[in-house]
């Protein structure tokens, strides 16, 4: 089973109740009180003769620490006095039963808590298995867990089941995932990469018709359809802002630069900077992950000395948050525009860089879906812009 990290444990989320007991037990089926023989597939050949009936019969109670048996179709026609075939009518919906016959069958079926293994069934006829999977970074993140509802929202449309885990920005664990999620054949992934993997262990996956997406950021080592917004024009029109407030002396307080967001949101400070004839001075570049600490030093060097940044540019909405915290207790008020809109960000009266994350995750799950149908156009990298969304705490002056 994949690794994950504490409190980001991979989640299931069902598109549509028809599929959610599919995915309760992918190798079998859901076991509800009695039980009976070991498992048989649906479709295994068997002698097609009525067996004996004993509705009381139950095993043993199995050891603590165990997983019972879980009923199978022999076991509803032993209980119900019924062939095999007869079971595989009712379950499938075919004609060739009494009524009679079917309601006790369907009795039985009720009473021993029987599920049909669709995903068996399904792979066994060679078709879809109707489920696609999402990787996300970590489903906590209101950002993620936005674009994670999009791809939910656009999957039940499709009638399909999401599977979904967290990465926490660990490649390992993202492949661990990915492959786990093949395994149990999936459609397609829906993938936002952490930084730092090498995405050739999904070739062999795409060659065999697994369809691929990545969104927010794009894939490593391969190319695969990809939905990014425009990272670097955003905080083109954040410093842009600035500039016409009077600011000059401009702070960038990013994310780490191994993640391909950081590194498109830095370029596109350094392009604004140069585009205004300004050169940009090194001392008020600060990126690393984001923890208090290091947005603590940031602002005490930023802000400090006789020409100390009057404005400051933060690369998420999580730098953005621990600035806000880091600023309370300081004497310097700066000018400040955050890069992502976040809960709190109107009420704080912050200036931000809104983009869409619900639009990444529609974007991304139409594209993966249309693949599915056949779509066969070249590779797909779609940008979608962003707004700069103006409010108070980007009116000071210096």
């Amino acid at each position: 089973m994949p690794r994950s990290s504490p409190g980001c444990s991979p989640e299931m989320f069902f598109a549509d109740k028809r599929r959610a007991e599919m995915a309760v037990r992918q190798e079998g089926y859901e076991h509800r009180g009695i039980h009976g023989s070991p498992t048989t597939p649906i479709g295994t050949s068997v002698e097609k003769t009525t067996v004996s009936s004993d509705s009381s019969a139950s095993s043993p109670t199995p050891p603590t620490g165990t997983r019972p048996p879980r009923p199978t179709m022999l076991d509803v026609a032993r209980a119900a006095g019924v062939s095999l075939k007869t079971v595989s009518r009712v379950v499938n919906g075919e004609p060739g039963v009494t009524a009679e016959t079917a309601q006790r069958v369907a009795d039985v079926i009720g009473r021993l808590g029987f599920r049909r293994n669709d995903s068996a069934r399904l792979l066994r006829q060679g078709v879809s298995t109707g489920s696609i999977a999402f990787i996300l970074e970590d489903v906590a993140d209101p950002f993620y867990a936005t674009l994670a509802r999009a791809v939910l929202d656009v999957a039940r449309s499709h009638e399909y089941l999401v599977l979904a885990g967290c990465s926490d920005e660990n490649p390992v664990f993202e492949k661990e995932l990915a492959q786990a999620f093949c395994a149990r054949r999936v459609d397609g992934l829906v993938i936002v990469p952490a930084p730092g993997g090498d995405h050739r262990y999904l070739v062999a996956e795409m060659r065999m018709g697994t369809a691929v997406v990545f969104a927010d950021r794009p894939a490593t080592g391969i190319d695969a359809d990809t939905i990014l917004v425009d990272n670097s024009g955003g905080v083109r029109a954040a410093v842009q802002h600035l500039l016409g407030q009077g600011h000059r002396r401009l702070a960038y307080l990013g994310d780490d630069l191994r993640v391909f967001t950081s590194q498109e949101r830095l370029a596109g400070y350094r392009e604004a900077l140069a585009q205004a004839g300004l050169p940009v001075d090194e001392r008020l570049v600060f990126t690393a992950r984001p923890e208090p600490e290091f947005v603590r030093q940031a602002l005490t060097e930023a802000l400090a000395g006789p020409e100390p940044a009057t404005a400051l540019l933060t690369g998420n909405s999580r730098v953005t948050i621990l600035a806000l915290h880091q600023l309370r207790a300081r004497n310097e008020q700066p000018a400040l525009v955050g890069f992502d809109d976040f809960e709190s960000a109107e009420l704080l009266d912050v200036t931000v860089v809104a983009q869409d994350p619900a639009a990444i995750g529609r974007a991304a799950a139409t594209l993966l879906f249309d693949r599915l149908a056949g779509d066969s156009r070249p590779i797909q990298t779609v940008r979608l812009p962003t707004r700069l969304v103006v409010r108070g705490s980007s009116t000071r002056r210096p």
